[in-house]
């Protein structure tokens, strides 16, 4: 038995990002996706839209000078259109650095991601990274 379809699109996806290959993120999109970043910082909020979603990722990229790295651990599946996945995000900015856990949380329609909740280990580090 082979992985699940939409555990295959969350590792294309995180392959994505890792590339910096933002087209292959959109094919991976719907239109009107919605990533939700927490915090209280600067780059949290909802970004809505294939293009709010992935200027966010060049911001989060520019931010850290290039030095953003996502290694994915885990991804589950529910098999009614959610998926997480678990992984460990370094990144440095300002002379600070940040490691942690965190987890996308993934909604689908048909083999397309539409929303995209992002939680994380610590608030309040993330807060004082990006901030």
């Amino acid at each position: 038995m082979g992985e699940h379809p939409h555990a295959a699109l969350v590792r294309r996806g995180y392959a994505a990002f890792t590339e910096g290959d933002m087209d292959a993120l959109r094919e991976l999109m719907t239109g009107d996706c919605t990533h939700h970043l927490p915090g209280s910082h600067p780059l949290s909020g909802d970004y809505k839209g294939q293009d709010a979603v992935i200027d966010m990722y060049g911001r989060l990229f520019q931010e850290t000078g290039g030095t953003l790295r996502v290694e994915l651990r885990d991804v589950l599946v529910d098999g009614r259109g959610h998926a997480v996945a678990v992984h460990v995000l370094q990144a440095d900015r300002d002379g600070r650095h940040l490691s942690e856990k965190g987890a996308l949380v993934f909604r689908f329609v048909g083999d397309k991601i539409t929303d995209i909740d992002e939680c994380v280990e610590d608030l309040d580090t993330a807060n004082d990274f990006w901030s």
